[in-house]
């Protein structure tokens, strides 16, 4: 028999009796010192002790080792059948990937014998080489399917410390190999199914608006009108309850929605096309009936889901109405938003915002306004109305410009000029950092992004800040703000100062000079009263014509030299078609156009006048970034084309600034999204 090394507990308790003699052996030699005598009587019981010691050990030495044998092959034949039987799929690779042995649950499994050694890649494809590396330096897992079911594989590193030469457990391992990979299948189709089944049946909540009831019915007949409420009851119901939900009306023109989460992909599919069919519901109505639905989800607390319906039907309103909006946690999704801006004549929302907002200037001291970057007319002009604003009520009020355009330099220099405009009237973003404090208010124009603004560095020195702008908001917005007055169907951010002035004070101070600039933005943001003009547009022109706008003086204000016409010229004429009915147009200033952005937006006007053109855009390369102008008159929704490339606007004048990008990239990039959107069916030529 050979010889039998033992290890660690076992080696020392069979090495006890030795020390103890070793410990004997001292203490005589010490006692030898004192008294010999005692010293040699001990020495002969210890003697005694070693001699017994050793018979004992011999004589029981061949039963002990029989015994120890008998254990560990009694132990190892357990360990054996353990792992043969284990009722997981159990496998062994190397380190190539290569299979050295499989238990019977994963050869019944996968049906291959025991001798099968070829790469596990052959029977689970996801198993990757990588995967196995990945498996060697932390535990990892895999989800895979094989035969209709659903795996996860955890994949574990096992360190050899011992030859496995003649183990008959598993083929021979290749001396290279730095250790085996163990594999165990957890069978979780059951476990996958329950959770499917438990969030297709997630209650989903939403709200759906009529955005504009009052304007429909009023001119609807008594006699007509509760059979217009019942065809629109019948429409929504019909069409949620295919999704089996709960429907609700909350008050006349509101609607609470709930249904199980499993018909949401139906409606996302699509489209939400009850939003388009309320339009064509006619009962003695002349305008059309738009809604707008919130739906939120992705949240296990019914009042966080609410939370998110609300916030999703608010930006619906706020991008116009006429839409659906899924908010599912932090993302956003937007159906139905083909359609025009939904206008409502009614001024009461302004009459609010205009009483809330003086009551909130009145508590400050300070109040610094502020638009987008590059201010045109109309963020001029609406900075201009707040400047008015404040006046009234002897609060001071600096307009936040770092760069004054050659566009913009007339108009800056009408109130520079003139002595009864404070020299601080214009500020940069420096002084305006420091003219702020907690007692300031920070109002922004013309822009609800805040990457958008003059200064974003107001916005997060200072939390009061209010937001009036006429853009459809996106995912980027302005946090928190005290109070937010967005419209999009106004044509322009003067004109919805117009409206705020005119119930912000009973007689409000409006100097011709003034009147002139508000109204040079409504005038450029409508292209002349040809884009995106209502009826309050036409009333807010008519109230600053009473104020002593003069649309000479406009005119003269706004001309621009022979080098911008030039240019501009030159942008129309190198300017190509996409698709047969998209054209697109580069802008690249030699250095001496001021404002060449604003060459780009007349030029992407101007393209529409061409026949057969649907929707015009314009790169322009100024200050390490590419302007897009997107255009379009009613057949094409460029903001949805110019929200995924980052940008806004509305439906037929939006915009895009990316960085970091050049203008051959960028170009490709809006064609392939124009491209992948016609595929798409979200833009129809």
């Amino acid at each position: 028999m050979g010889t039998i090394k033992y290890r660690n507990r076992l080696k020392r308790y069979l090495r006890f009796p030795l020390y103890m003699l070793i410990l004997f052996l001292i203490g005589c030699i010490a006692v030898a010192f004192i008294n010999k005598t005692f010293a040699g009587i001990i020495s002969v019981f210890v003697l005694i002790y070693g001699i017994i010691a050793f018979i004992y050990y011999k004589a029981n030495l061949k039963s002990f080792r029989n015994t120890i044998i008998e254990y560990a092959v009694h132990y190892g034949t357990v360990q054996k059948e353990l792992i043969k039987n284990f009722r997981l799929p159990y496998v062994l690779l190397d380190s190539t990937g290569r299979i050295m042995w499989m238990n019977e649950e994963f050869s019944h499994l996968v049906e291959k014998t025991k001798g099968y050694n070829k790469s596990i890649t052959t029977i689970f494809p996801e198993i990757t080489r990588e995967g196995i590396e990945h498996a060697k330096d932390d535990n990892f897992d895999i989800h895979l399917e094989y035969n209709e079911r659903k795996y996860l594989a955890c994949l574990q590193r096992l360190n050899m410390s011992e030859p496995l030469s003649g183990n008959s457990m598993i083929a021979s391992l290749d001396e290279s190999s730095d250790g085996l990979v163990a594999i165990i299948l957890f069978d979780e189709t059951d476990v996958q199914a329950t959770k499917a089944k438990i969030n297709d049946q997630a209650m989903v909540m939403g709200l759906l608006y009529i955005d504009n009831y009052d304007e429909v019915f009023e001119q609807v007949e008594n006699a007509k009108r509760s059979m217009l409420l019942a065809l629109l009851d019948r429409k929504i119901n019909k069409y949620f309850g295919e999704g089996d939900a709960i429907v609700r009306r909350l008050e006349k023109d509101k609607y609470f929605i709930a249904f199980q989460h499993k018909y949401l992909e139906a409606f996302e599919e699509d489209k939400f096309s009850l939003v388009e069919d309320i339009t064509t519901i006619k009962m003695g109505n002349d305008r059309d009936i738009t809604v707008s639905i919130g739906i939120g989800l992705g949240s296990d607390n019914y009042t966080q889901k609410a939370e998110y319906a609300h916030m999703a039907i608010d930006l619906a309103l706020a991008r116009g109405g006429c839409q659906a909006v899924v908010k599912n946690g932090q993302n956003v999704s937007y159906y139905g938003t083909h359609g025009k801006e939904v206008e409502r004549t009614t001024r009461v929302k302004a009459r609010v915002k205009a009483q809330a907002l003086r009551e909130i200037m009145e508590t400050r001291d300070r109040i610094i306004v502020m638009g987008h970057n590059l201010s045109d007319a109309d963020c001029l002009g609406a900075s201009v109305g707040v400047f008015c604003a404040g006046r009234e009520i002897d609060k001071p009020v600096n307009i936040v410009i770092d760069t004054i355009t050659s566009s913009m330099r007339p108009v800056v220099e009408s109130f520079t000029e003139k002595e009864e405009y404070p020299d601080d009237m214009f500020i940069t973003s420096e002084q305006a950092l420091n003219l702020c404090n907690d007692k300031t208010l920070i109002m922004v124009v013309d822009t609800n992004r805040p990457s958008y603004v003059e200064c974003p560095a107001l916005l997060y020195k200072n939390k009061n800040v209010v937001v009036i702008d006429h853009h459809r908001q996106v995912e980027e917005i302005i946090e928190n703000p005290i109070l937010s007055y967005i419209e999009p169907y106004a044509s322009s951010a003067s004109e919805m100062i117009s409206e705020v002035l005119q119930y912000f004070a009973e007689k409000i101070v409006i100097n011709p000079t003034e009147a002139d600039c508000i109204y040079a933005g409504i005038l450029i943001d409508t292209n002349n009263f040809m884009t995106k003009t209502g009826v309050r547009t036409f009333e807010a022109a008519a109230f600053l014509r009473r104020n002593g706008a003069e649309v000479t003086r406009v005119r003269k204000m706004l001309r621009e030299n022979m080098d911008t016409y030039k240019a501009r010229a030159e942008v129309v004429r190198n300017a190509t078609t996409y698709m047969g009915a998209f054209a697109i147009a580069e802008c690249e200033p030699d250095g001496q156009l001021e404002s060449p952005t604003v060459i780009g937006a007349q030029a992407a006007n101007e393209l529409l006048n061409i026949v057969g053109i649907k929707a015009s855009f314009v790169l322009t390369k100024f200050m390490d970034k590419i302007y897009i102008s997107s255009r379009s008159i009613d057949e094409i929704d460029v903001q949805s084309i110019m929200t995924r490339l980052g940008g806004g606007g509305h439906v037929n004048i939006a915009g895009a600034q990316i960085q970091n990008r050049t203008l051959e990239e960028v170009r490709r990039d809006l064609e392939e999204t124009i491209k992948t959107m016609l595929e798409e069916g979200e833009i129809k030529l």
